[in-house]
């Protein structure tokens, strides 16, 4: 189970949870994917226009679980013509957060929830909202693995270090099997000197410590595209080179999370060059 945070808004997670899912399905694996969201970013890059009239949500799941309430199998998954499973959320689950606060056990909520999910899936992505509160605590209790979206500019690599910081607290106090699967440089601008500093900083000063993803993903208006048309970046631009960018990430997650090595296919062409591996 992977948990993609940064408390920074706009650097990519919901795109990188999308296309990361539907990259794992391409090769073979079943994969849900939970929005932990409340601006309902996931459910729209994923083909549900109004997300706030949908009659099941993340939020009517997690009530039941905090009221005690058995939920059934298939509850307010949503199937994806690219080969997933997702959950969606909406503006509800703001509300579900405040009243987080004032329930026993609070923090492991989601975890209780997802539990059952992880027998039915090989992969559970949760897209967690750009903040470090409860909902996103959760989703960091609930995970095996966190994933760093960071976009190759100054205000979110700053914000980086509170992230681990607290990725560091949860591990100590309540999840201690939590780690940092790796940090992804996100809308890195090739074009100027500045994007490569970024990223060659970023890589100086955390890449002893935590995995920095191999390939980055580049700064393209083809990835918004992907939004409006509710389907991932194989289908809207599958040669370019933000398509290439996700194909490797994929390809580097199935091997530090433990997959045997499988090829990935991109309309019809496998790309591989990762061994079976671990960390």
């Amino acid at each position: 189970m992977i948990a993609i945070s940064n408390q920074k808004g706009g650097v990519g997670k919901t795109t990188t949870c999308v296309n990361l899912g539907i990259g794992l399905a391409r090769a073979g694996e079943k994969v849900l994917l939970v929005e932990a969201d409340a601006q309902g970013s996931l459910a729209v890059s994923l083909g549900i226009s109004e997300p706030d009239k949908l009659d099941v949500t993340l939020v009517n799941i997690l009530e039941k679980v905090i009221n005690d309430e058995e939920t059934w199998p298939g509850e307010g998954i949503i199937r994806h013509e690219e080969g997933i499973d997702f959950i969606p959320a909406n503006i509800e689950l703001a509300g579900l957060e405040t009243a987080l606060v004032n329930i026993m056990s609070r923090e492991t909520v989601m975890r209780q929830f997802l539990k059952e999910m992880r027998q039915r899936y090989d992969y559970i992505l949760i897209d967690c909202m750009p903040s470090l509160g409860m909902i996103t605590i959760n989703a960091l209790v609930a995970a095996d693995y966190v994933l760093v979206p960071v976009e190759a500019a100054y205000l979110p690599v700053k914000g980086l270090q509170q992230l681990i910081k607290t990725i560091g607290n949860i591990h100590r106090k309540l999840n201690p099997s939590l780690e940092i699967l790796g940090i992804l440089l996100t809308k890195v601008d090739r074009r100027t000197n500045f994007a490569r500093e970024t990223s060659a900083r970023i890589r100086e000063v955390y890449g002893e410590r935590v995995h920095i993803f191999g390939n980055c993903i580049p700064l393209s208006v083809r990835a918004a595209e992907t939004t409006a048309e509710g389907r991932s970046i194989y289908r809207h631009d599958p040669k370019g080179a933000v398509a290439e960018g996700y194909l490797s990430l994929t390809e580097e997650v199935l091997v530090l999370a433990g997959c045997v090595d499988k090829p990935v296919e991109v309309d019809g062409t496998e790309a591989s060059g990762l061994q079976k591996g671990g960390r």
